[in-house]
C-alpha cells in the first residue's frame, strides 16, 4: 500500500478518534460534571461525526473497526494523560505498543 494511502487513513483513524473521545466527554461532562445541557447536545453531535469519519476508510467495515479498537486505546490514553493528568505508565505503553502493532498488522498488512 503505497504511503500517501497510509497517511490519509491514519488521519482519518485519528479524526474518528478524536471526535469520539470528544464526544464523549462532552456527554460525560453533561451528566457526570453537572454541564448544562448544551455539552450533552454537542458531544452528540461530535460523536455523530465519529460515525461517519470511518466510513472513509478504504478497507471494510469489520477490519476499520477492528483496527480502530487499537488506535482508540492509544487515544485514550494521551487523553487521560493530557487533559485529566494521568500519565501512562509502562504497562500502558506496552499495551499501547502491542495494540499499534495491531494496527498495522489489520489494515496494512499486504494480502494476496
Amino acid at each position: 500500500m503505497p504511503i500517501s494511502q497510509v497517511a490519509h487513513s491514519v488521519i482519518l483513524f485519528l479524526l474518528a478518534g478524536l471526535c469520539e473521545i470528544g464526544g464523549g466527554y462532552l456527554v460525560w461532562q453533561w451528566l457526570r460534571g453537572m454541564r448544562g445541557i448544551s455539552w450533552g447536545i454537542a458531544g452528540g453531535a461530535v460523536l455523530f461525526l465519529y460515525g461517519v469519519i470511518p466510513t472513509f476508510q478504504p478497507a471494510h467495515f469489520g477490519r476499520v473497526y477492528a483496527a480502530y479498537g487499537g488506535i482508540f486505546v492509544v487515544l485514550s490514553l494521551l487523553w487521560g494523560w493530557f487533559l485529566d493528568g494521568t500519565r501512562p505508565d509502562r504497562f500502558d505503553l506496552l499495551g499501547a505498543g502491542l495494540c499499534l502493532a495491531g494496527v498495522a498488522l489489520i489494515m496494512w498488512w499486504p494480502r494476496p
